[in-house]
C-alpha cells in the first residue's frame, strides 16, 4: 500500500521533470519554467511526506533511528541541493547547465527511488501492517 502510493508519486514527479526538460529542449522556455516549478514543488513535497510522517512513524515503530531512513534523509539533502542548482540555472537562462545538472540529478534520483521502492517501502508496509491505509490517507492529506 505504501509502496504503491509512493511509487506512483515518484512516477508523477518523474513525468513532470521529463515534460519540463522536453519543453526547454523545444525552446518553450515559459512552459519549461512552469513545468519545472511544478516538478520542484512536487519533489520537495514528496521528500516532506517521507521526512515528516512516513520515516518518523517507521522509526517509532521499529526503534531504528540510524538505519535506512537516515540514509534517505542524507540523499534528500543532496537531491535538494541539486534541485536548487537546477532552479538557479534555469532562472538565469543557463540551459546547458540545467540539462547537465538535471542529468546527474536524475541518475541519483533513480538510484534513490530504487532503494526506497525495493527495500524501504516494503519494510514500512510490513511494519505498519493494517495501519498502512491510514498512513496513505495521512500522506494524501498533507498539503505542499
Amino acid at each position: 500500500m505504501i509502496l504503491t502510493f509512493m511509487r506512483d508519486d515518484h512516477r508523477a514527479c518523474d513525468h513532470l521533470y521529463t515534460d519540463a526538460e522536453n519543453a526547454l529542449a523545444a525552446k518553450k522556455v515559459d512552459e519549461a519554467h512552469t513545468l519545472f516549478d511544478q516538478f520542484y514543488r512536487a519533489t520537495n513535497h514528496h521528500f516532506d511526506r517521507e521526512e515528516k510522517e512516513l520515516f518518523i512513524t517507521f522509526e517509532k515503530r521499529t526503534g531504528m533511528m540510524g538505519g535506512p531512513t537516515q540514509m534517505m534523509r542524507y540523499e534528500h539533502q543532496q537531491l535538494r541541493s541539486q534541485l536548487e542548482s537546477m532552479k538557479t540555472a534555469l532562472s538565469e537562462g543557463r540551459h546547458t547547465d540545467f540539462f547537465g545538472i538535471g542529468e546527474s540529478f536524475m541518475i541519483m534520483l533513480q538510484q534513490h527511488n530504487m532503494k526506497e521502492e525495493q527495500m524501504l517501502y516494503p519494510m514500512i508496509d510490513r511494519v505498519l501492517g493494517g495501519d498502512a491505509a491510514l498512513m496513505v490517507q495521512t500522506l494524501q492529506a498533507m498539503h505542499p
